[in-house]
């Protein structure tokens, strides 16, 4: 049998197509030079070639593609922007603990600004602790009775938290008491570890700071909690986070630092006290222009007015990121995103160039913020 013909009819006949003039029609040819590249499979072979792919696609793809390329940026800049990583979310129980471990130890990041949840719970699998795989679809009230906490799909278990919450708690016991700021703190917990997995682990290693502007909003909080009530039991002083002290040890940090990048996952908290330590330079007579480059990968929706979800282009209004920033945002949850952007960060290795910095505190005044 025959195959037949198709063809493409030039002009049909018959009906009333509108007609596009010369300029029109110059103008509709130009907004069709740059085509969608079709994503082949046959030719990737790695994380960086899938993320490269993704540039050339469409919708989400596209943006995580455009996020990866403006790490890249932060990365080659010669000014060395000191690159600030906020952290939100169930990043720990998603499995992203050895991404953002292995962020810190290519040296992508320099400071990170992190909810307490998070840091609890890479804590809490430092010292052997685990996570399950569970289903969404559980008998909650059954686990509660089994004292099994559910992260929707996730597993943890809350004997244990009670056992780390106390041993954070005595842990500061041990501590001369004072008020300290979260990085202090976080750094005291973080040189006790020693699994090389962990993100307090590393970041200790690496001299790279680690604050967390809402730790009383978390099992640490909770262990804090604990000191502090048999503090006032005893008649005696002990350990205090002063979140305020927070707030003044990240702004020297800005204003110390040649120029700013962040990269938010989520959004929260985090995400705000690293802008506001922008906006909060001015409590030292500098306007730093906001940050230079700036990426988020997040499921919240801009259109609802809230932190987690508006976008960097209304973060440049507010002056927290700059008016000729280079800035991207994916709206894709983090557990898929967050891996495929820093995987090709690692992969193109301009990352690995770059000097780490050296902070000199004497608490709560930074002396000094340069490269190694």
């Amino acid at each position: 049998m025959s195959k037949e013909k198709f063809n493409i009819i030039e002009k049909p006949s018959g009906y009333n197509f509108p007609t596009l003039g010369k300029d029109e029609q110059a103008e509709k040819s130009k907004l069709f030079e740059n085509k969608v590249k079709q994503i082949d499979l046959e030719k990737i072979g790695s994380v960086n070639e899938l993320v490269k792919a993704y540039s050339g696609a469409s919708i989400q793809a596209r943006n995580v593609g455009g996020c990866a390329e403006v790490v890249e940026l932060m990365m080659a800049d010669g000014d060395r922007p000191t690159v600030f990583l906020g952290l939100a979310g169930p990043l720990i129980a998603a499995g992203l603990r050895k991404v953002i471990r292995d962020m810190i130890e290519n040296g992508i990041v320099d400071v990170i600004v992190s909810t307490g949840a998070i840091l609890y719970q890479d804590f809490y699998q430092a010292q052997g602790f685990t996570h399950a795989v569970g289903t969404p679809l559980a008998d909650d009230r059954r686990l509660r009775d089994l004292y099994i906490d559910r992260i929707y799909d996730v597993y943890v278990d809350e004997e244990n938290f009670w056992r780390l919450d106390c041993s954070i708690g005595a842990f500061a016991d041990h501590m001369k008491p004072g008020r300290y700021s979260s990085r202090e703190f976080m750094q005291k917990l973080g040189e006790t570890v020693e699994d090389p997995n962990s993100i307090l682990g590393t970041a200790a290693k690496h001299g790279v700071p680690v604050f967390s502007p809402a730790l009383n909003d978390s099992s640490i909080g909770i262990g804090l909690t604990e000191h502090y009530h048999r503090c006032v039991k005893d008649g005696r002083e002990g350990v205090v986070i002063d979140s305020i002290r927070d707030n003044y040890e990240l702004t020297q940090i800005v204003v110390q630092s040649p120029c700013t990048s962040a990269i938010y996952v989520a959004g929260g908290v985090p995400k705000n006290f690293i802008n506001d330590s922008v906006v909060m330079a001015y409590i030292f007579g500098m306007d730093t222009g906001g940050h230079r480059y700036a990426i988020q990968v997040t499921t919240d929706s801009p259109h609802w007015g809230g932190l987690s979800g508006s976008t960097l282009s209304e973060a440049t209004s507010w002056g927290k990121v700059s008016k000729k920033a280079t800035h991207c945002m994916a709206f894709v949850e983090p557990s898929v995103s967050l891996p495929l952007i820093a995987g090709s960060a690692i992969e193109r290795g301009t990352c690995k160039k770059r000097k780490r910095l050296a902070l000199d505190w004497d608490a709560p005044v930074l002396k000094s913020l340069k490269t190694k």
